[in-house]
């Protein structure tokens, strides 16, 4: 699945992996995708947050991403724990368009369909993006990353496979199965509603087994 970035994407960190604060998330293109985003229901009472958006390359919105908890930084598990630093406690909603295969808005090509598989790639990938491993330093970690995410696409791209388990999670109410894995990083799970979009999750510190979804009714009081 081929995406570009839009504005209002990743946070710009200074170099001691804090987030810079002042280059906030504009909702903009939340707002001009054509389905509905999701985050945690209304028994997750703690802070939410814009992340992300990703569009294809006609510019269209395809996907984005809504925090809940810690805002994460990147950082170093080793040494955030060495340091008695407490890890951050948060979770990820990833929501991205169901569509098919399909040409693109100049006609000249073809857009590949999204499928649980994009949603679990893209929460897997974006685990991986908060974390490097505690042995490993700073200097390699971009090699670390591209090793890492290719792991991703092929975990993703084998939902049926042992590194997976099911977990029913509630989606608008309604028990919905998801796909399920963790690893020394956190958690990703994977899994479709009934409106149109599949949804990707990831985190860490918050367990998944109690986590609930819903259609969020204004993304802009998010901002």
């Amino acid at each position: 699945m081929e995406t570009t970035s839009r504005v209002g994407e990743h946070t710009p960190f200074a170099e001691n992996g804090q987030p810079v604060l002042s280059a906030r998330r504009t909702v903009d293109g939340y707002l001009e995708a054509p389905f509905p985003w999701y985050g945690l229901d209304e028994a997750f009472t703690g802070p939410r947050w814009l992340m992300q958006v990703g569009a294809a390359a006609d510019g269209a919105v395809e996907h984005g991403s809504i925090g809940h908890g810690d805002e994460p930084s990147v950082r170093n598990e080793h040494l955030a724990a060495s340091v008695g630093e407490p890890r951050e406690k948060f979770a990820v909603v990833v929501t991205i368009a169901a569509n098919p295969s399909r040409r693109s808005a100049d006609g000249t090509g073809l857009l590949e369909a999204t499928s649980v598989s994009s949603a679990a790639w893209l929460a897997g990938v974006g685990l991986l993006s908060f974390t490097w491993p505690g042995q490993m330093d700073h200097s390699l970690r971009d090699d670390w990353l591209d090793q890492q995410t290719e792991t991703a696409w092929e975990l993703a791209d084998e939902l049926s496979g042992p590194e997976w388990s099911t977990l029913s999670l509630p989606v608008d109410g309604v028990a919905t199965p998801f796909h399920y894995r963790e690893s020394e990083f956190g958690w990703v799970l994977a899994g479709s509603t009934s409106q149109g979009v599949h949804l990707g999750a990831y985190g860490r510190g918050m367990s998944a087994y109690g986590l609930g979804f819903a259609v969020i009714k204004d993304v802009a009081a998010y901002a």
